[in-house]
């Protein structure tokens, strides 16, 4: 009886029992390589870092954006000749004191092309607090006579400019109708553009009753029947010859077979 329970004692709880299993010693627990600690520091490390130039990147973004850091001070226009700058500054309605990295300049670009003197124009930002508006006027190579006055017109065309006289040194353009997308016009254009420089200071004069008849009248009464805008330069070889002789009528329209008339 005695052993029996003393059996059933050992059974429940007495030290002779088996091993009861429990945690894991903290010595064994806490045992880890010094590479694997270093390895953990550094991640840790790192993530903080990027956080912190994260951080730091949100933050210099917002300065720059909204105050007055790098805030415009300045305007700078170049390349106008025949346009007024105040025209410009106030089309192109550069913020002045807004940062300038919130400046438009594609809008700008756009408000300022809308004048008609411009070919091409260019915004941009000049750190630390300057926008650049470069500018590339037309550049006229006849004039004419306009319901309004006297007006320049461009190599493409382009009615751009009134001026209060006829320019002494460029020559009249008659045409039906001058615009851009007028056959006649870009056929007399192309020509007055295409002929050697020292023929067309010569030019008083050119007509295009359509884009085959393109005519140049010389100053001193010489009249060149030119026809269309193709091969003006095997054209003008052959009217460089043919002036050397005596006439009042040149036609190269054909220029296989040239004519001479008075």
């Amino acid at each position: 009886m005695t052993s029996a329970r003393q059996a059933r004692r050992g059974t429940r709880g007495g030290r002779d029992s088996r091993p009861v299993r429990g945690r894991r010693p903290d010595s064994a627990r806490s045992a880890m390589s010094p590479s694997k600690r270093k390895a953990r520091r550094t991640i840790l490390r790192r993530r903080l870092v990027a956080i912190a130039i994260v951080l730091a990147i949100i933050s210099l973004g917002a300065v720059l954006l909204f105050t007055p850091l790098i805030g415009v001070s300045d305007v700078k226009v170049t390349g106008i000749n025949r346009i007024d700058r105040e025209d410009v500054v106030e089309l192109a309605e550069i913020p002045m004191r807004r940062s300038l990295l919130r400046v438009d300049t594609d809008a700008a670009e756009r408000a300022v092309a809308s004048l008609p003197q411009v070919e091409s124009v260019s915004v941009s930002r000049s750190l630390p607090s300057t926008v650049r508006i470069d500018i590339t006027e037309r550049t006229s190579v006849a004039y004419f006579a306009a319901y309004d006055g006297t007006r320049l017109v461009d190599r493409m065309g382009v009615p751009f400019h009134r001026v209060s006289k006829p320019p002494k040194k460029l020559p009249e353009l008659r045409v039906d109708t001058v615009a851009t997308d007028d056959p006649a016009t870009r056929a007399a254009t192309a020509v007055l553009t295409g002929i050697p420089d020292q023929l067309a200071g010569r030019v008083a004069m050119v007509t295009a009753p359509s884009p085959v008849s393109v005519e140049l009248r010389l100053r001193g009464g010489k009249v060149i029947q030119w026809g269309d805008a193709q091969q003006i330069e095997r054209k003008s070889r052959v009217l460089a010859a043919l002036l050397t002789r005596p006439g009042r009528v040149y036609d190269v329209s054909s220029p296989e077979l040239p004519t001479v008339s008075d």
